[in-house]
This record gives structure tokens, C-alpha cells and sequence, in this order.
């Protein structure tokens, strides 16, 4: 039976010990394992391991630049959406606006679409052209002479004898949509109403006849797209 021989004991030396080999340190020593000068088994300083460093406190600047933009954004937004806001109720007002007349004699090509033969030498052109799914409405006024009138009407295919005394063919609604008002006391209107079958607009006209030399004419010409498909 073959026997482990003992390991001989280590000698150990205190620090400084003039009995100590020299060029071999000290147990515990500088350089020995788990002295503070060495690594220890780990790969750390010291037999107390790897240590965590302190919290960094963060830079003055980054205090003063954050924290007024927690505060700044979240403020912009506010103030966009309030612009924005703003802004659309403007829109609305400009839509109401633009439901007023255009003081302008319409292009010819618009003319010609609603059937509204203009004629030369009006005054006080104004038109509005309004359109939905089912329609399209065209207001017009102009003031022009007592032969234009009947110019006018001839070529619409009618005369004078169409229309009849003390008679409004545009309703209140409609007057309201550019602010007619055929109310007004002690005006001698004059109305007829033409209506084509087809794809051919409707005809409402009022002629305020007060002036016999200057009569002011109000057109509402409606083209109804329900025509092409078997309408009224």
C-alpha cells in the first residue's frame, strides 16, 4: 500500500522578519494573494472584489436645458392645438363670407353652363354659384335697360307677357343665401319661372320694375343632375 507522503509545512514569516527567504514576500503581503496591492482570484483589487463607483451627479447644464423643456414642449403643444383652434373658426367665418355675391359680370363659360344670357351694358353685376350632391345653383342680379330686359328674356325663349305683377318665383329661402330681400314696400316686382325637362336648368327670375328705365333682374338658375337619371 503506497502512502500519500505529508506535505512538508510552509514556514511562515511575519513582515520585516530577518529569518524570512529573501526575494519571496510575506504571507498576506504586498503582492501575496489577497494583498491590497495584488488581484485576487476573480481579477478584482484586493480580496474585497470589484466595487460599483458612486452615482455621477449630472452637469449643472443639463439641469438648466432639461428642465425647461419638461416644462416648454408639453406648454407648445397647448398653444398649437389653441392656434389651430383658432384657425378653423376663421374658416367657418370666411365660408359664411363667401356666401355673398361676387360683384363681377360672370365668365362667359358660367353663362353659358346655367343658361343666363347676360346683356351687354349692365351695371351691378354680382353672381354666386352654390353646389351640393343633387344640384347646382347659380344667383345672379344686374341692373341693364328696358330693352335689355327684353333682350334678355327673348333669349330665354320668353318675352314680358311671362311675367306676372306682384309676383316673387325666388323663394325666401333662397334670397336668404346671398341676402335678397324682395320685402321691401313700395316695389313693383314682376316674376316667372321656367322649368326645362332634361339636364337643362331651372329658371327662377324676379324683375324689380320700380324703374321702369333701369330694371334690376335677380336670376336663380338650378341644374339638377337627378335629370339625367329619370328626375323631374
Amino acid at each position: 500500500m503506497t502512502t500519500t507522503p505529508e506535505r512538508e509545512a510552509v514556514p511562515q514569516y511575519a513582515e520585516g522578519d530577518p529569518d524570512a527567504p529573501q526575494g519571496e514576500p510575506a504571507a498576506g503581503g504586498p503582492g501575496g494573494p489577497g494583498g491590497d496591492g495584488g488581484e485576487g482570484p476573480g481579477g478584482g483589487p484586493g480580496s474585497g472584489g470589484s466595487a460599483l463607483p458612486p452615482p455621477r451627479e449630472l452637469p449643472r447644464w443639463v439641469r438648466w436645458v432639461v428642465v425647461p423643456l419638461l416644462v416648454l414642449v408639453p406648454l407648445g403643444y397647448v398653444l398649437i392645438s389653441a392656434a389651430q383652434s383658432r384657425n378653423s373658426g376663421q374658416d367657418v367665418q370666411k365660408q359664411a363670407a363667401a356666401r355673398h355675391l361676387t360683384w363681377v359680370v360672370p365668365s362667359e363659360l358660367t353663362r353659358r353652363i346655367y343658361q343666363v344670357p347676360i346683356p351687354d351694358g349692365t351695371v351691378h353685376d354680382g353672381y354666386l354659384e352654390t353646389n351640393s350632391w343633387d344640384t347646382s345653383e347659380f344667383y345672379c342680379q344686374f341692373t341693364t335697360t328696358a330693352g335689355g330686359l327684353d333682350t334678355f328674356l327673348a333669349q330665354l325663349g320668353t318675352s314680358r307677357a311671362a311675367l306676372h305683377d306682384g309676383k316673387v318665383s325666388i323663394s325666401d329661402e333662397q334670397a336668404d343665401q346671398v341676402g335678397w330681400n324682395f320685402h321691401i314696400p313700395d316695389h313693383q316686382w314682376a316674376g316667372m319661372s321656367s322649368h326645362q325637362a332634361g339636364d337643362k336648368p331651372d329658371h327662377d327670375i324676379t324683375v324689380d320694375l320700380t324703374h321702369a328705365d333701369a330694371p334690376v333682374v335677380y336670376v336663380v338658375s338650378t341644374v339638377n343632375f337627378q335629370h339625367g337619371f329619370g328626375g323631374g
